[in-house]
């Protein structure tokens, strides 16, 4: 005795079967692009990105004193409108002279702590885990790899900006 698995019948058509079969994959197929599209777009949205990075505006030459470092505030180029407290940044800002300034992160170049200015000794400290850097910014003592990264800086119309850019991993 033999089963015969296909069904028959009143009612089967062999082109029924397979006109299913074809709906049941073009759905399938459906879904998984619906998914599939976020993923590629994360993947391939950083090649197509633009560069990000904006001229900020931190304050008139006239409010910095030559020799002195200041911390300034100003807001990252991110893309993202809702990027809120996270879309705000500093630098410290160094008037060498009549001409030339200074812009160093604020974020030690080991594990990203933030560092602080110390006029008297004229030094950056960090003081979770003990980085020194001179006022140029180039490593003094502790664990840092790096001197802290620094922002390039203009003036245009008596006002001093920063390039800043979205964050960036120290």
């Amino acid at each position: 005795m033999t089963h015969n698995t296909e069904p028959t019948g009143p009612g089967y058509s062999p082109s029924r079967r397979k006109f299913l079969e074809a709906i049941n994959i073009a759905l399938m197929g459906a879904v998984a692009t619906v998914i599939a599209i976020p993923f590629v777009g994360f993947l391939l949205a950083p090649l197509f990105a633009a560069n990000g990075k904006t001229w900020r505006a931190v304050g008139k030459v006239s409010s910095f004193k030559v020799g002195q470092t200041v911390e300034v505030a100003f807001t990252d180029s991110s893309p993202l409108p809702w990027a809120g407290v996270t879309g705000r940044s500093a630098a410290w800002l160094r008037r060498d002279s009549e001409t030339r300034f200074i812009a160093l992160s604020v974020n030690c170049t080991h594990l990203g702590c933030p560092v602080m200015w110390l006029p008297d000794a004229t030094l950056f400290m960090c003081p979770c885990h003990g980085g020194v850097y001179y006022e140029d910014g180039t490593n003094a003592a502790g664990p840092p790899p790096r001197p802290l990264r620094k922002y390039p800086v203009r003036v245009v119309h008596g006002q001093v900006e920063v390039l800043a850019g979205p964050a960036e991993i120290v």
